[in-house]
């Protein structure tokens, strides 16, 4: 299955505010020094990086703080040390798991409103950790329990786990992802926590300066940065909401980044003109067509892969842009994460469900509904989610399934999905690991409304639970990997899930701006802004 070649690839590439704003854009600065990236929402949504969830939220905390080990920036998901001297080992005694983690000296803080610039010390990491593991300040507490913390010296942390887990599991916890960012625990005492949340204090390339309501999010270069004084003074963040907006006002100068767009042939008009480049980059977001396997007809298994059957992938793929876009055959995507399936896998195991219409009417028909049936949707008012479910509709209709599709704002769709049970939901999503896809999607304390912690498994699916928690304790990478594989090829046996494709980002740049790297994924999202990062504009 190639989990060994997997492996060896995983381990070697990891050793290797709070103020509401709409869209305006001010053309008062003229400093050839300040990056102005336009993206497509309207307002920011969390500072604190430990709630960071929005594409906006995620670039903020990029730039502002940093991790004990990082995604290399333009190249996820390898890893290297951040705030960490180097990639930590462990040892096992008494049955729990140490990790001693060697912290760099002299990181240091931006200055606050209420604090000097200072260098970060073990204190500010056990601190950020014990927040991160508190619900109340963390919106990734769960990845933290079982941990505990310990200070040995100013430059030396501990991090002890009751259970053991792996590498490919740990390792993102104390990244530059979720509630892996180190903050201040000075600020924050000095601050309050409600003050820390409006103006955030961290070590990474750039600083929070302010927020202008209405226009858009500042911050500038910090001139004390471990890996160097940035080659940019700052970065403006403008919130625009419509694609055509962005593109006007990158044209008259007023932005050199913008989020781009992935319906299609827009990025061949963009690649027309010679003054801008279109960057399409991982890691990426993989569309799944949950069954719900409770309810009626879906419930019957021959109803499901009827359905499976029904579908061809090529024709989802054909309403995307293809230089955005490829097909995946697993839950979780073989081309990013460690743990997937490949086509050929599926193949192999005679899983990859084919188009083929006759053995689709067939099942139906097995299955007493050869004269098809009506199905409930709900769809979100976002043009990518219009498009799965109108290409669903259409594919289904041939062998007599009627969808009847009601539209919905985009967070009362996601209310809807959560708070009853639909018979198909189309859900697009990243999750930075295997355990994470399997757990939140498919394990039954994830089960919607009625899981002991409900999350997405929109499928109300419950077959893989001792899968998932077997692999979430193996130590031996590849034995977890085989773990991971044996649960999504009982959840495609069962057609709990059937995988469409996945989708990637895709950004707008002005010729003069250079990211300082390569862009090839990121966890971040967006192309990431680095000391690095610069722009060449010609005098």
């Amino acid at each position: 299955m190639r989990t060994h070649t997997i492996i060896i690839l995983f381990l070697s590439v990891i050793t290797s505010l709070a103020f509401s704003t709409t869209h305006c854009v001010s053309a008062e600065s003229s400093n050839d020094r300040i990056l102005k990236f336009g993206i497509h929402v309207s307002s920011m949504g969390k500072l604190d990086p430990h709630f960071a969830a929005g594409s906006q939220d995620r670039a903020f905390a990029d730039m502002v703080f940093n991790g004990l080990l990082r995604y290399m920036p333009g190249n996820a998901p390898r890893i290297e040390p951040d705030i960490a001297q180097k990639i930590p080992e462990f040892k096992l005694i008494r049955g729990k798991q140490i990790w001693t983690i060697l912290l760099r000296k002299g990181v240091m803080f931006h200055a606050g409103p209420a604090t000097p610039a200072y260098e970060l010390t073990a204190d500010d990491v056990v601190f950020s950790l014990n927040k991160s593991k508190d619900k109340k300040f963390c919106a990734y507490a769960g990845d933290y329990e079982g941990m505990t913390f310990k200070k040995i010296d100013p430059y030396i942390v501990q991090i002890i786990l009751d259970k053991p887990i792996s590498p490919i599991l740990f390792f993102p916890k104390i990244t530059n992802y979720g509630g892996g960012f180190i903050v201040s625990q000075k600020v924050i005492k000095t601050m309050g926590y409600d003050a820390f949340t409006h103006h955030p204090v961290g070590t990474g390339p750039f600083a929070f300066e302010r927020c202008e309501k209405g226009k858009r999010l500042s911050l500038k270069a910090h001139d004390q940065y471990f890996r160097g004084r940035p080659l940019l003074d700052g970065v403006q963040i403008h919130f625009i909401p419509d694609v055509e907006d962005r593109i006007e006002v990158l044209k008259k100068g007023g932005l050199d980044v913008i989020t781009g767009s992935g319906q299609k042939e827009w990025i061949e008009s963009m690649e027309n003109d010679k003054d801008v480049i279109v960057d399409t980059h991982g890691v990426g977001e993989v569309a799944t067509l949950y069954f719900n396997t409770q309810m009626k007809p879906l419930d019957d298994i021959r109803v499901r892969q009827a359905i499976a059957f029904s579908l061809s992938r090529q024709t989802f793929l054909g309403t995307i842009n293809s230089k955005i876009s490829g097909s995946v055959y697993s839950p979780v995507p073989e081309q990013f994460l460690p743990g997937g399936l490949s086509r050929e896998d599926v193949r192999i195991l005679n899983l990859e469900y084919s188009q083929d219409l006759d053995k689709a009417r067939l099942l139906l028909n097995k299955a007493g509904y050869s004269d098809g049936f009506i199905l409930d949707i709900v769809s979100s008012e976002k043009w990518i989610y219009q498009t799965y479910y109108n290409a669903l509709k259409k594919q289904l209709a041939k062998v007599n399934i009627t969808l009847n599709i009601k539209t919905e704002t985009h967070s009362n769709m996601h209310k809807q999905i959560r708070q009853n049970s639909h018979p198909i939901v189309i859900y697009p999503a990243w999750r930075p690991n295997a355990d994470a896809y399997l757990t939140r999607f498919f394990h039954s304390d994830s089960i919607i409304v009625t899981g002991k912690k409900p999350d997405t498994n929109f499928s109300l699916y419950d077959k893989v639970d001792k899968l998932i928690e077997a692999a979430r304790l193996e130590i031996d990478p590849e034995a977890q990997i085989n773990l991971w594989i044996q649960a999504q090829i009982r959840i495609l046996s069962d057609m709990a899930a059937y995988p469409i494709l996945f989708t990637k980002q895709v950004y707008l740049r002005k010729n003069y701006v250079d990211y300082g790297h390569t862009l090839i994924s990121t966890m971040s999202l967006y192309p990431q802004f680095t000391e690095k990062t610069n722009l060449n504009k010609i005098k």
